[in-house]
């Protein structure tokens, strides 16, 4: 069954770091993109980053310089999300996504709380 399978969420306090993984499925194939959206509570889902799989990565202006969005290059379908300087606004759950000619496959989402 294709699918993407995010982990590594939890909760940390102001200024922590957190390392979310997406792994994708091995049957998932002709991915074109990969990202990471996340999801506050009462707002719409938003984008966070993307990687293309020549590794060339977008971030949302929020994020960027604190986040860093990485391919395993040791593990195929294997993509990373480095948060750090995390912010109480950054609380969200947080989804990935992969991108293929045929169609997006989204994971389960993790929840992301960044509270004292």
């Amino acid at each position: 069954q294709e699918q993407a399978v995010e982990s590594g969420g939890g909760l940390v306090q102001p200024g922590g770091s957190l390392r979310l993984s997406c792994v994708g499925s091995q049957k998932i194939w002709a991915i074109t993109d990969m990202g990471w959206y996340r999801q506050r509570p009462g707002a719409q889902r938003e984008f966070i980053a993307s990687i293309s799989p020549r590794g060339a990565t977008t971030y949302a202006d929020d994020v960027k310089g604190r986040f860093t969005l990485s391919k395993d290059n040791a593990a195929t379908k294997t993509w990373y999300l480095q948060m750090d300087s995390l912010k109480p606004e950054d609380t969200a759950v947080y989804y990935c996504k992969i991108a293929t000619w045929g169609q997006d496959y989204w994971g389960q989402g993790t929840q992301v709380t960044v509270s004292s």
